[in-house]
């Protein structure tokens, strides 16, 4: 028995979630500080180091007995900044590894609790792009942080122990620190600009590479491989660039401190030799100076933490888009207990805007338009969009309809004429820009998608297959289905056939049984059938079964009449003859709706079949050897033997 879901209230959506670097420093505030305090740690042990060397050579140019606390105390110091470097190379591992599964989750969350049509704005290779570089990029600016202290305090305070010592040294080395801030200011700006533009490259290349692989059937068909190779390749070209003017970046920050920081040594070294010379100073302050001259043009590792905070940003500014979806609206509500699926319509309007159809939408589990692969060539650089369709195009315009609980609608339509936005309406994967659906009287932009979604199952032309094995993927759904309710399902689509023939049955790996089209349209039905809901949804779930097999889908899903409500999105002949309703769509608009029978004598109607399968053409053949007009219903029974022959 299906669990029921717990009632959640929820009166408005979430507030939108920053990508900051805050929010993320407060998921693991205890590891973060543990990696400060390392950091803080080796810092002040590296600063201290030089002190008490100073103070240990002078004891040993002094003449008087060795000092071997002071040598010890060197020792410990030593040690302290190599135990202190090591604990913090571990938390920044282990740190960034937790904040990055973190925002990966959080950004994965935010995109799949949005409406479909937002969420998927973002082409999906530029998506994939985001949801694993853009996180790994953008959750370490925590641990960056963190860890930069060492890279800040060092040369504040070694600047500071060179005024202790001798302020003269100390400045005769400050000459050189406004060049200093000039080269770390100008590094970290260029940073920036190269690591947001490299990312983009990569977006496009992302997004091209995915394109292609779920067009890989069609790209291999129109012999257009080498093309696609060439389009797919072609953004290597600005990447490499980026890439080059990053590492010039780099080098010349390394060239300019490596002719800089020298001279800025030899002019402390000759300071500070000069007031050895006058006895302002003994050999060890100038050690204790020399050593303290280096903390202070050390800046690699500054520069380092800049260049990452850089990126982080970069990729923070990609994934705010993604983190400021804002979540499906509700009201809290939830289905009426018990109702049996009574579906309506209220002068429903969907209006294209420039964001993905909802074609894409409602086949949001994997499926992608492998033709698209062959239109996309010729793209400049940048973040590509989904379509070409021209913004405001109306793909549904007044939709009103009235579906009876238990009963089955049958949507028909030549192709673009909104079968499968209409299927994505009604089960809200889509949301309408005018007009009303409701589920048994309850408004769907009212209820909690928590507990609409256990009452809705789906099925499409080409469903995803998540899961290790065969069996996890039937189970996948609102509620993990059982055993038994897995080989039910399987039953149902005609798909324990074939998986019985695999080397471990329902334990068979995916990975180890490489399905065919129709297949794998059974096993999308197969977890509809596991997850049984008030409403069925069908979007061109049976296009790619045989005839028998499609036969005896139909029967499993008549054998639902009166438990739950069935939306079949059909393009076959049988498949509109079966069910208790039809409605007609063209152009987004409901040119008719009632039993097939009765739009059989529509001539319009009958060509909507011809010209998608064909299939009207041979009916009306037999319906005139049959003696009959062109006018006349062909019955049901009818329908489906000529179909079997």
């Amino acid at each position: 028995m299906r669990p029921k879901p717990r009632l959640r209230l929820r009166l408005r959506p979430r507030p939108p979630a920053p990508s900051g670097v805050r929010r993320l420093a407060r998921r693991h505030p205890g590891a973060l500080l543990a990696l400060f305090l390392c950091s803080t740690g080796g810092a002040l042990a590296a600063l201290a180091l030089p002190a008490a060397l100073g103070h240990t050579v002078d004891g040993l140019v002094g003449g008087g007995p060795v000092p071997w606390a002071g040598l010890l105390l060197c020792a410990v110091l030593t040690l302290a900044e190599t135990g202190f470097d090591a604990g913090a190379a571990v938390l920044t591992t282990s740190t960034g590894a937790r904040l990055t599964a973190h925002l990966r989750t959080r950004t994965t969350a935010r995109v799949l609790a949005a409406e479909p049509r937002r969420a998927l704005a973002v082409p999906t290779g530029d998506l994939t792009a985001r949801l694993t570089a853009r996180t790994a990029d953008a959750a370490t600016a925590p641990v960056t942080a963190a860890g930069a202290v060492a890279g800040v305090l060092l040369p504040l305070g070694a600047i500071v122990g060179l005024f202790v010592i001798d302020p003269w040294t100390a400045a005769a080395f400050l000459l050189g620190t406004p060049l200093l801030v000039a080269l770390l200011h100008t590094f970290t700006r260029r940073t920036a600009d190269a690591g947001a533009d490299y990312q983009r490259a990569q977006s496009v290349i992302a997004h091209r590479l995915t394109e292609a692989l779920d067009g890989a059937d069609t790209i291999r068909a129109a012999r257009t491989g080498a093309r696609e190779y060439r389009r797919i390749l072609e953004p290597l070209a600005t990447l490499a660039d980026h890439g080059r003017r990053t590492w010039t970046v780099y080098g010349r920050a390394a060239g300019q401190s490596a002719l800089l920081l020298p001279l800025l040594m030899l002019l402390v070294l000759a300071v500070g030799g000069l007031r050895l010379h006058t006895g302002a100073i003994g050999v060890g302050d100038l050690v204790a100076a020399s050593r303290y001259a280096a903390l202070a043009v050390g800046i690699g590792s500054l520069t380092g933490a800049l260049g990452a905070l850089a990126r982080s940003r970069a990729a923070a500014r990609t994934l705010d888009p993604l983190l400021t979806l804002d979540p499906l609206p509700h009201e809290g509500l939830g289905p009426v207990p018990g109702g049996p699926g009574h579906l309506e319509l209220r002068d429903v309007g969907v209006v294209q805007d420039g964001k993905p159809d909802g074609k894409q939408h409602g086949e949001q589990e994997g499926k992608r338009k492998g033709k698209q692969s062959g239109k996309q060539g010729g793209k400049q650089d940048g973040e590509p969009p989904l379509n070409s369709e021209p913004a405001g195009k109306p793909l549904l315009t007044g939709v009103h309809l009235t579906v009876p609980g238990g009963t089955s609608l049958a949507v028909v339509g030549r192709s673009g004429s909104g079968k499968s936005v209409f299927a994505a309406v009604v089960g809200r994967l889509l949301d309408p820009d005018t007009g009303t659906v409701l589920l048994d009287g309850v408004p769907l932009t009212a209820m909690d998608p928590a507990l609409l979604r256990p009452e809705i199952a789906y099925a499409f032309a080409r469903p995803a297959l998540p899961g290790t094995t065969v069996e996890d993927t039937i189970a996948f759904g609102p509620w993990t289905a059982g055993p038994a309710a897995v080989r039910e399902g399987a039953r149902a689509a005609r798909a324990d056939g074939f998986v019985g023939l695999l080397p471990y049955g329902y334990a068979t790996p995916l990975t180890d049984a490489p399905f065919s089209g129709g297949e794998r349209q059974r096993l999308g039905l197969a977890r509809a059938f596991a997850h049984p809901g008030r409403l069925l949804i069908l979007d061109d779930a049976l296009s790619g079964l045989d005839t028998v097999t499609e036969h005896h889908v139909r029967r499993a899903l008549d054998e639902r009449a009166g438990r739950s409500t069935r939306v079949i999105v059909a393009h076959r002949l049988s498949s509109a003859a079966r069910a208790d309703q039809v409605l007609w769509l063209e152009d987004g608009r409901v040119r008719a709706t009632g039993p097939h029978e009765e739009l059989w004598a529509d001539p319009e109607y009958r060509a909507v079949f011809r010209t998608e399968t064909g299939e009207a053409e041979g009916m009306a053949e037999a319906e005139e050897r049959a003696g009959a007009g062109a006018g006349t219903a062909l019955p049901r029974a009818r329908t489906e033997e000529v179909e079997a022959r």
